[in-house]
């Protein structure tokens, strides 16, 4: 059932995924531990090199790696952002084997950089990641303000708003693009909130009339939750039932329908109802981008009609692609059919 929905989709408009655009570097290490240990060693000499550390460039910026998923998996988008000549060509190069299946609205501007520190920790894998937003903080509406842009975002299928925690006229941008896609569906994905979660609670009260669906990671429900005076709602060794209750709580309290998932599974509430799937267990082999890899799968499931326990296992089953590749390469939609009829 969930192949033949996906099979009928027929995208309109496009997916309109907006705004920020990073270069990450991605460093992987063995332990913290270590890193730490040789940064004292080369503090101690008055500084140096530290080699042998496994590290690559990549595309990032949530909307650009939700846009490029969204592509891989066939679908069309259009990609909102802000870049300086060198980024946007680069953006051009990698979007470039798409054709006409994504159109990118490219802001002249300084785009943002990200270091992010993979390592172990706990028997899971974690990412930290130091940035530079560069112009993503002012990213409004005016820089989707001319008539192209408004026949883009009102014939537009879905707008997402991403990274809103990095983009400081993110509401406006947010509020402005919803009302200009009034048959659009809406989803805001926010990043991490944890600097500004009271910030962003205030905003979805002005957001919630104009969003069908908030996606959050356990970090950022934690976070939001807090600014709700709801607490932690997920403990450090949280269960299914937790991530269940949290996603309810949350959807109830703020109005809007709500997608949380988690490195144990992935759970929806409309404040009344919920559901839970589970995680699909591999070996990660990479971690920055799953989460943009699952909000462009569950986009496509949202449009193609989907129930919420079809949504999640399609969007957990795109994310467990994604990370068992080492290479940052989202899946296509063959490569999922293959998954999802193997795990139904």
């Amino acid at each position: 059932m969930i192949i033949e929905k996906l099979r009928q989709l027929h995208i309109l408009g496009s997916v309109v995924v907006m705004p920020d655009f990073f270069v990450d570097r991605i460093i992987r290490l063995e332990s913290r531990e270590k890193l730490g240990n040789l940064l004292e060693q080369k503090t101690k000499f008055g500084g140096g090199s530290i080699r042998g550390v496994p590290t690559f460039d990549i595309k990032g910026g949530n909307a650009v790696n939700v846009a490029y998923a969204l592509s891989r998996l066939g679908v069309k988008a259009t990609l909102f952002t802000v870049a300086d000549e060198m980024g946007a060509a680069m953006l051009r190069q990698i979007f470039s084997k798409f054709g006409d299946k994504t159109s990118l609205r490219i802001s002249a501007g300084k785009h943002g950089y990200t270091t992010a520190f993979e390592f172990p920790t706990g028997g899971d894998k974690v990412n930290v990641m130091v940035s530079d937003v560069g112009d993503n903080a002012s990213f409004g509406p005016d820089k989707i303000s001319s008539p192209e842009d408004a026949a883009i975002l009102r014939n537009a299928d879905a707008v997402m708003m991403a990274n809103w925690a990095s983009n400081l006229k993110g509401t406006d941008l947010a509020e402005h693009a919803f009302r200009s896609s009034p048959s659009a569906f809406h989803f805001i994905d926010p990043a991490d909130i944890e600097t500004r979660k009271q910030d962003f609670r205030d905003s979805l009260k002005r957001l919630s009339a104009v969003t069908d669906c908030l996606s959050i990671n356990e970090n950022e429900c934690n976070s939001l939750s807090d600014a709700l005076g709801l607490g932690h709602v997920l403990s450090s060794s949280y269960t299914q039932d937790e991530v269940r209750s949290a996603a309810k709580k949350i959807s109830e309290k703020i109005g809007i329908s709500t997608d949380l998932h988690t490195r144990t599974g992935a759970a929806w509430s409309n404040g009344k109802e919920s559901e839970f799937i589970h995680a699909i267990k591999v070996e990660p082999r990479i971690l920055t981008g799953a989460g943009d890899v699952w909000d462009a799968a569950d986009i496509i499931g949202y449009l193609a009609g989907l129930d919420p326990s079809e949504r999640l296992l399609f969007s957990n089953a795109c994310a467990s692609l994604y990370v068992r590749e080492p290479t940052g390469e989202p899946p296509v939609m063959s490569k999922v059919f293959e998954l999802v009829e193997r795990i139904q």
